[in-house]
C-alpha cells in the first residue's frame, strides 16, 4: 500500500535516476528532468538517491494515502494541499492514512517530485525503474498514472517500522536550491559544429531569446525565436553522432531543438552548444511559454558549478543522515 491515485494530473510518472549502461544499443536513460530536484526529494526523506520518485510535471494528481508516511516534495510549486492544509515545498513531512493530497497547476516552475520513505515499488527495466513512456519500460506499467491506480512502497516494511520515530528531518536552505526562473538565462559550451555557424550567428545566438513551444516535452525543447544560419557550404544533414542531454541541436529550419531526459542516443543535426549540466535543471522547470537565454561559459566553470552542486547535495544528505540515526 502507498497512495490510490483518484485524479492522475496531465503527466505523473516515476522517475529513478536513469536507465545507464546501455545507449551503446539505443536505449535511452530517461531518468529525472530535474535531478537536483529529484536527489533533494529522495535525501529528505532517508531514501538513496536512486530511489524511485514521482515526477509531476504542471498540473498535479489528487491521490489518498492508504498508510502513515514521511514526504517530500521538491521542484516546482503546484500549490499542493493535504486536506485543505498547504504543504511545505523542499522540507519532509507526514501525511496520515486516510488523508488526500492534492496538486494543482504549478504557479511556479514545472515539475514536482514526490518522496516517500521506503521509496515507490516500480517495473525494473535493465537495472532502472525509469519510466520510458514512448517503449512503455519501467515505473508503472511502463505508463503515465491513471486514475484507480495504487501506488505501493518499494520498502512498505522499513517504512512501517520507522514512522513512529520520524517527524520532520531537515529542510532544503534556499542557499542551494537552484534558481529557478521562468525566463533564465543558462550557460552554454560550444558545441563540436559551432564552427560550421558564422561568428554573427553564433554571437546573435546568445543575445537572442527563444521561447519553449507547446511542441516541447521531456524528449526535447523545441525553441522558436530568430533562426540561425550555418555558413555557406555546411550542410544541416550530417552523419549522426551522438547526443546527450543538453545538446542544443540546429535543424534545417534554422530554430533549435535542446535534447532533454528523454532524448535519443545520436542525431544528424549540427550541434552548436550544450547546455551545462549545472542548469539543466533550471530548463527543466520552464514552462511552455517561457524563454530562454544563453550565455558562454569555459569548460573550467561549467565543472566547478557541478562540483559545487554535488558538493551541496552531500552536506544536505549527510545532515540528514544524522538526524535519522540520532533517531535510531
Amino acid at each position: 500500500m502507498g497512495f490510490k491515485i483518484i485524479k492522475p494530473g496531465m503527466l505523473s510518472i516515476l522517475q529513478d535516476q536513469g536507465r545507464y549502461g546501455y545507449r551503446k544499443y539505443g536505449v535511452i536513460a530517461s531518468g529525472p528532468m530535474d535531478f537536483f530536484a529529484h536527489q533533494a526529494a529522495n535525501v529528505l526523506v532517508g531514501n538513496t538517491e536512486d530511489a524511485a520518485v514521482l515526477e509531476i510535471a504542471l498540473n498535479g494528481p489528487s491521490m489518498v494515502a492508504q498508510l502513515d508516511m514521511l514526504i517530500a516534495l521538491c521542484g516546482a510549486d503546484l500549490e499542493a494541499d493535504v486536506e485543505g492544509r498547504r504543504v511545505p515545498l523542499w522540507r519532509s513531512f507526514l501525511i496520515h492514512k486516510g488523508e488526500q493530497l492534492n496538486f494543482r497547476y504549478a504557479v511556479k516552475g514545472c515539475r514536482a517530485y514526490l518522496a516517500v520513505h521506503g521509496g515507490f515499488a516500480a517495473n525494473v527495466s535493465m537495472g532502472s525503474t525509469s519510466t520510458y513512456l514512448r517503449a512503455g519500460i519501467g515505473g508503472y506499467e511502463g505508463r503515465a498514472l491513471h486514475a484507480g491506480d495504487e501506488l505501493k512502497l518499494g520498502n512498505a516494511r522499513k517504512a512501517a517500522a520507522n514512522i513512529g520515530n520520524l517527524s520532520l528531518s531537515g529542510a532544503v536552505t534556499p542557499f542551494i536550491r537552484p534558481n529557478y526562473e521562468d525566463n533564465p538565462v543558462v550557460g552554454i559550451v560550444w558545441g563540436k559544429e559551432a564552427d560550421h555557424f558564422a561568428k554573427s550567428d553564433k554571437a546573435k545566438f546568445l543575445t537572442r531569446s527563444f521561447t519553449v513551444t507547446p511542441q516541447s516535452d521531456r524528449m526535447g525543447y523545441r525553441l522558436e525565436g530568430k533562426p540561425i544560419s550555418l555558413k555557406r557550404g555546411n550542410s544541416h544533414e550530417m552523419i549522426s553522432e551522438a547526443v546527450v542531454p543538453g545538446t542544443i541541436q540546429v535543424p534545417p529550419s534554422g530554430q533549435p531543438i535542446l535534447l532533454l531526459a528523454d532524448c535519443q542516443t545520436t542525431g544528424g543535426y549540427p550541434r552548436i552548444a550544450h547546455v551545462i549540466t549545472a542548469h539543466l535543471p533550471l530548463i527543466a522547470q520552464v514552462k511552455p511559454g517561457g524563454k530562454l537565454r544563453f550565455r558562454e561559459v569555459s569548460l573550467r566553470e561549467a565543472q566547478e558549478q557541478l562540483l559545487l552542486q554535488a558538493m551541496d547535495m552531500r552536506l544536505l544528505e549527510a545532515g540528514v543522515q544524522a538526524w535519522f540515526r540520532d533517531r535510531g
